[in-house]
């Protein structure tokens, strides 16, 4: 009888990065932001967070994030309002839909479309997810707690609502992953809370308990890793736990190892494209951090990365438990 083979994954991705590591320009940074990944993983006290900023869900980044929640190459995501947002609209089975970025916009808005670069929606139904949200915080009132927290019982919420499919947030509540929204009133989470508020519902969300609670995970690691997919205000809300953690003598001076994947120029002078080497100077990355910074494309460089981390499936020999501080 012919011997059965065994499955074997696709890891063509994982070798191209490795050969590209060892090329030049941007392709030699993408290919070592695998090898600073991997390290992070296989690090037993690392504890490793992501910062999602840019409209990665409607670009067709939502598969990408959930992998790394359920393989737990990521321990804590900080994102964008807007990010959490699109991928409750997918949860509830709305969609977002290739258009085109030559377009009359006039027109997209006399037909109620709304354009995110070259990819459309309809923005009636983003309100009809305004409203389901402005309803899921009837339920919750009265209610004043993290977006940490508010984000875990969508998460859970989302499932229940439409338990047929899955969202990053559903997949975060699932797997122990916190997910803060440092911004969340500049998204349209914001909006369907607001909406509840104006009927009389008590709901709001204490953003100061989000930093509290971020720099309580960092304290009580030994060691960090960040990924920034573009950069803004998930970045430095991530990069500040350090110096914060360190007034309170419980830093660890800075993050052991730091990637970002961003087309932000550090001479222009925006946060987004501040070096790793400046954040140094901050206290925020520890000196002699394992660092890449990958000028890319966001919707190139992570689908990428992430089918190479995929390939090469490392081992986690130790998942942090990063809320047993707050038990």
């Amino acid at each position: 009888m012919k011997r059965i083979e065994p499955v074997v994954p696709v890891n063509e991705v994982a070798s191209l990065l490795e050969g590209m590591g060892r090329t030049g320009f941007q392709g030699r940074k993408l290919g070592e932001s695998l090898d600073v990944w991997t390290q992070m993983i296989e690090d037993e006290s690392c504890t490793i967070m992501l910062g999602l900023s840019g409209a990665m869900i409607p670009a067709g980044m939502q598969e990408c994030i959930k992998e790394l929640v359920k393989k737990r190459y990521v321990d804590v995501i900080v994102s964008t309002g807007a990010n959490m947002f699109h991928d409750a609209c997918e949860h509830l089975g709305i969609h977002h839909y290739r258009g085109y970025h030559h377009v009359d916009d006039a027109e997209l808005y006399s037909k109620g479309i709304d354009r995110i670069y070259d990819v459309f929606a309809y923005e009636e139904e983003f309100r009809s997810v305004d409203t389901a949200i402005s309803e899921f915080a009837d339920a919750l009132a009265p209610y004043n707690s993290s977006s940490r927290d508010l984000t875990f019982r969508l998460g859970k919420w989302l499932s229940e609502k439409n338990p047929s499919e899955s969202s990053v947030l559903s997949e975060c509540a699932a797997n122990d992953v916190p997910v803060f929204i440092p911004a969340l009133c500049d998204s349209s989470i914001g909006i369907g809370l607001l909406m509840a508020r104006r009927r009389g519902i008590d709901v709001s969300v204490d953003q100061i308990a989000d930093t509290d609670e971020i720099t309580g995970i960092v304290e009580s690691s030994k060691r960090t890793g960040v990924i920034y997919v573009g950069g803004g205000v998930p970045k430095n809300f991530i990069q500040q736990t350090q110096v914060i953690a360190s007034i309170h003598d419980g830093g660890n001076d800075g993050h052991h190892y730091a990637i970002q994947y961003t087309t932000d120029a550090p001479h222009w002078g925006g946060l987004s494209g501040c070096t790793f080497e400046e954040a140094i100077s901050w206290g925020k990355e520890k000196p002699g951090c394992r660092n890449v910074q990958c000028f890319c494309d966001a919707t190139i460089s992570v689908p990428v990365v992430v089918s190479g981390l995929i390939g090469r499936n490392p081992v986690r020999s130790n998942i942090p438990d990063v809320l047993g501080f707050m038990k």
